[in-house]
């Protein structure tokens, strides 16, 4: 008894169209896979830039700190360097005005600048007019002056005179100075 009006064919477990669908699974997952893959190696490399980008971003704040000391190192050798230019200048017109002061017949053998004096060494031709033309305005620049005189082998007197700053008075001077400024 024959129920089937067809010849029977063979039936494999794989058909034409599972195959197919089977191969567009397999090209579909491929796909994913790569897809995967290549997010994977994008997600590393953005994370290899990162690090890369943090390591830059520290080396150059390190060189900007140095930059910004070396700055500030110059800008203290700059003020230092206007400093004891103008200390320069300073005693310069010091030197000259004292070379100013001192008259014509005084002369001078040896001048030494101290910290808070000078020291005058010289020949006058007496003690009046040592005190009248030197000393004067000596004592007028200077706090404490001393002078001591001993006998030159030509008549004239040679000298010694010592001039001090006392440093308190010349400070109560400048503050004072700057209040007279400030009103």
């Amino acid at each position: 008894m024959r129920y089937s009006y067809i010849k029977p064919r063979k039936k494999y477990v794989f058909s034409s169209e599972m195959q197919l669908l089977f191969s567009f699974f397999s090209i579909t997952l491929f796909m994913l896979f790569v897809t995967y893959l290549f997010l994977v190696f994008k997600d590393y490399r953005f994370t290899q830039n990162t690090q890369e980008i943090i390591e830059k971003r520290a080396t150059l704040e390190l060189g900007i700190t140095n930059m910004k000391s070396q700055i500030t190192f110059i800008e203290k050798e700059v003020l230092l360097c206007e400093r004891i230019n103008t200390k320069n200048t300073v005693l310069k017109d010091s030197i000259a005005n004292l070379f100013d002061l001192v008259p014509q017949r005084i002369t001078l053998s040896e001048a030494s600048l101290l910290k808070n004096g000078l020291i005058l060494y010289g020949v006058t031709p007496n003690k009046d007019v040592y005190n009248f033309m030197l000393q004067a305005p000596l004592r007028s620049i200077f706090h404490k002056t001393y002078s001591s005189f001993y006998p030159a082998p030509n008549g004239w007197l040679n000298f010694v005179s010592t001039n001090y700053v006392d440093e308190d008075e010349l400070a109560l001077e400048s503050s004072d100075a700057t209040k007279e400024e400030e009103e």
